[in-house]
C-alpha cells in the first residue's frame, strides 16, 4: 500500500558531507511525521530526527549542529542533510512514516534502509 524508498547511502571520509532522501509513494492520503532512525551493526535501532508535517523538527543530541532534517510535502519527501561525519555515524539509515492512507488508517511504514559508512 504505502513504500518507502530511501537513496544517498554510501562511503564518506570523516568530516565530509552526505545527503539522504525518502520518498513515500502509494495509497497516500496524508503523512504526518516523517523521520530517520539508524542501526550500527550489533547496536539498537536509534532515532535520528523526525518533522512534523508543519515543521516541528527533534533531533537526538549526537546529531545536533550537524544533521539537518527537512520535508517537501508536495513531493511525500523527507531529506537528511549530514555533515561534519563522524566514524561513529556509520550505520544503515531508514526512513521512517506516519502515513495515514486513502482507506482512512494509520500505520508506521520503514523503508529498506541505506548504508552509510564514514571513514576516518
Amino acid at each position: 500500500q504505502v513504500q518507502l524508498v530511501e537513496s544517498g547511502g554510501g562511503l564518506v571520509q570523516a568530516g565530509g558531507s552526505r545527503r539522504l532522501s525518502c520518498i513515500a509513494s502509494g495509497s497516500i492520503f496524508s503523512i504526518n511525521h516523517m523521520g530517520w532512525h539508524r542501526q550500527a551493526p550489533g547496536k539498537q535501532r536509534e532515532l535520528v530526527a523526525t518533522i512534523s508535517s508543519d515543521g516541528i523538527i527533534y533531533y537526538a543530541d549526537f546529531v545536533k549542529g550537524r544533521f539537518t532534517i527537512s520535508r517537501d510535502n508536495a513531493k511525500n519527501t523527507v531529506y537528511l542533510q549530514m555533515n561534519s561525519l563522524k566514524p561513529e555515524d556509520t550505520a544503515a539509515y531508514y526512513c521512517n512514516a506516519l502515513v495515514t492512507t486513502f482507506s482512512r488508517s494509520s500505520n508506521s511504514y520503514w523503508g529498506q534502509g541505506t548504508q552509510v559508512t564514514v571513514s576516518s
